[in-house]
């Protein structure tokens, strides 16, 4: 008879802690009424099949006809994704040898423009008098749409953070340099904090971690911090506490994997948005950057999501996308 008894106190006492843990994570009671915010990767780019790429693919010579002429990282494309609803927009930078920051994804010139050798080798001068539509092709290379259109176009940092001096911005450190992390900080540590907390950085983990030291509040990510910052919400996130390794980040989460998280998605973003942490959605299993790029794919997204969609083709899929 105690035995019974007992085995009956356990089971009441499980049913409770789920009850709870299930209370505490549930979105039956979240406001899905709230929208989502567009992020750009690279503004407004030209696309290829994902399904062909490597990480070693030139990805300028496998594009699709083009449907625009507008050429990734460039200050054009960047304005374009802003005029057609970006509330942020994503853009590359490597040190250059004269220890300026070029706003280019390629570390070798010639996959992309009529140059040849590293970024990192050339002044920004030198950048400056190349073409970086040389070597877009969407047939194989029996023709060039963009070559000669793209001669002066590949800007600095700098010239980026002066266009747009009040938009959101997600920098990407390309070339994983230590760097170049602190030639950024060089150009952000004199802004105000309001202006700080619209600029994200991500890159490799040495280089997040010196800016890590240099701010307490600037959102940065590698994926060694993710992995690890996820980790830790996984095994204590059912309580509703969010682990500092989480606080101040930018978190890119696969489309695919984000529903294990504890109270995806209203009650997740409402913690991370509690700890000034900026959740960005993907698609699929999140390789090769891959985006929300046609209608039909933003019908996974969560009813009432508030976080970011990363996104390649924003004038397709913004809020004016496809009007043109």
């Amino acid at each position: 008879m105690k035995k019974i008894k007992k085995r009956w106190k356990f089971l009441i006492a499980f049913v409770i802690f789920v009850m709870l843990v299930w209370l505490n994570n549930t979105n039956l009671f979240s406001d899905k009424t709230g929208t989502h915010k567009w992020l750009a990767h690279r503004g407004l780019a030209q696309t290829f099949d994902i399904s062909e790429v490597e990480w070693d693919t030139n990805t300028a010579a496998i594009i699709y006809e083009p449907e625009h002429h507008y050429l990734e990282n460039t200050l054009e494309s960047m304005i374009k994704a802003f005029e057609h609803g970006a509330h942020m927009v994503e853009c590359d930078i490597q040190r250059t040898k004269d220890n300026q920051l070029a706003v280019f994804h390629d570390s070798d010139l010639a996959m992309r423009t009529n140059g040849s050798g590293m970024v990192k080798d050339k002044t920004m001068d030198a950048l400056k008098q190349l073409d970086i539509g040389y070597g877009y092709t969407a047939d194989g290379g029996e023709t060039y749409p963009f070559r000669g259109k793209g001669v002066g176009l590949m800007p600095e940092l700098t010239e980026v953070l002066e266009q747009f001096p009040d938009q959101a911005l997600l920098i990407d450190l390309k070339d994983g340099d230590l760097e170049t992390a602190k030639i950024l900080w060089t150009y952000l540590k004199d802004k105000p904090p309001e202006r700080l907390n619209q600029i994200n950085v991500y890159g490799s983990h040495g280089s997040m971690l010196y800016l890590r030291e240099q701010s307490n509040t600037l959102r940065v990510l590698s994926k060694k911090k993710l992995k690890q910052a996820l980790l830790q919400y996984e095994l204590i996130g059912w309580t509703g506490y969010v682990p500092k390794a989480i606080h101040n980040m930018e978190l890119h989460i696969p489309l695919t994997y984000a529903k294990y998280l504890w109270g995806w998605p209203h009650k997740f973003v409402e913690r991370m948005n509690a700890v000034n942490t900026t959740v960005v959605i993907v698609e699929g299993n999140g390789k090769w950057s891959e985006g929300f790029d046609s209608k039909e794919s933003l019908e996974k997204i969560p009813k009432g999501f508030t976080g970011y969609i990363w996104t390649n083709r924003i004038d397709r899929v913004g809020p004016i996308g496809g009007n043109e």
